[in-house]
């Protein structure tokens, strides 16, 4: 069932949802949560759609916001609030309510919203693009007990990362950290099967992914050894290297679908690693309305305590031993002893290391 409403009100808004509910045959609301979703109109509907297919695991009421300004004077003067009400097989299992707001009334959403809030339960906010710097004072944030942004839509989503740590509220999650609960599961299951000693780990994945930031800055946070971070062409995240002393432990995942977990004297196994679609990671997200205190300490975590693979490495030790060669055979007034050199190759090669670091 869909119902148009054209320069209406909250409560007729309200009105209209009873009486839908009372014709479908549902007297009793059935929802255990609101999802409010602050969108435009390019994003609309793939965040609906997205949200109709969560719900049938969340039964919830939806609120899409849409806000519209008016580039003119006179559009945006003009203030008034037009609904499009969905229910039933159109809304997945609950009710969705599109609401378009125009002029001036585009800066006090809440206000709107507020009354069409599901009473006795959690309220969520989305913003699938476009979230403000400081998600629990936005007017319409301050109303949620969770709110759910998207790094990896921003201009620079690993610088997006920083931001998201300083506007940091209880009750705050990204959906970067939300598509990495696989690796990090398949990871410390990796772990309980063979305990060892991490010696220091890689993790690959293509540029500007926050995913890929976000959980090197967790194994950093829980093995506390260096990390590396390795630039690939995607998709996502393809591998990451645990290295202990019997060999590496390795997680592949080079086509995004499938990956290959690897540990020493085992034998290769093939484990569910697909990218999830938006609906899954948003079902996700809703099973739990409690703050994140693990995602809280990764993303607090500078990005700068990753380090950056350099291919240089081998290179500059290989000049800084012909550069340690020719000054021992300057001292010396000769050529370097034969045996001399693989010493000297060897001392260079320790400082290479503390050089990149630096």
């Amino acid at each position: 069932m869909k119902i148009d409403l054209t320069n209406t009100t909250s409560s007729k808004i309200n009105a209209a949802l009873m009486e839908a509910r009372r014709t479908s045959g549902s007297t009793a609301a059935g929802m255990v949560l609101t999802l409010v979703i602050v969108t435009d109109e390019g994003s609309a509907y793939d965040a609906l759609k997205a949200a109709n297919d969560a719900s049938r695991e969340h039964p919830m009421r939806t609120l899409a916001v849409i806000k519209r300004a008016g580039r003119s004077p006179r559009a945006r003067a003009e203030t008034r609030l037009d609904a499009e009400i969905l229910v039933g097989s159109d809304a997945g299992s609950g009710e969705t309510v599109v609401l378009r707001m125009h002029g001036e009334l585009a800066s006090h959403a809440q206000s709107v919203v507020l009354p069409l809030l599901l009473p006795d339960a959690p309220t969520v906010v989305w913003w699938p693009d476009n979230a403000p710097l400081h998600p629990a004072q936005d007017p319409l944030g301050a109303l949620a007990q969770r709110r759910i942004t998207d790094a990896v839509t921003a201009e620079s989503p690993v610088g997006q990362l920083a931001q998201r740590a300083q506007s940091y509220t209880p009750g705050d999650t990204d959906l970067a950290w939300t598509r990495i609960t696989g690796w990090r599961s398949m990871l410390a299951a990796a772990l309980d099967q063979r305990p060892s000693a991490i010696t220091s780990v890689m993790v690959e994945g293509e540029s500007y992914n926050p995913s890929v930031e976000l959980l090197g800055l967790w194994l950093l946070n829980r093995l506390h050894v260096p990390v590396e971070r390795v630039v690939t062409g995607g998709p996502g995240i393809t591998a990451v290297h645990l290295r202990t002393k019997d060999g590496d432990i390795t997680l592949d995942r080079p086509d995004g679908l499938m990956g290959t977990l690897s540990m020493p004297g085992s034998p290769d196994r093939q484990v569910a690693l697909k990218r999830r679609e938006t609906s899954e990671l948003i079902a996700e997200e809703l099973r739990r309305l409690d703050p994140d205190d693990i995602y809280s300490t990764a993303v607090r975590t500078p990005v700068e305590r990753l380090r950056e693979h350099d291919d240089t490495a081998p290179a500059a030790a290989e000049q800084i031993a012909q550069a340690v060669e020719a000054s021992v055979a300057e001292a010396d007034g000769g050529p370097v002893e034969a045996d001399k050199k693989p010493a000297a190759k060897k001392a260079a090669g320790k400082r290479a290391p503390a050089k990149d670091g630096a």
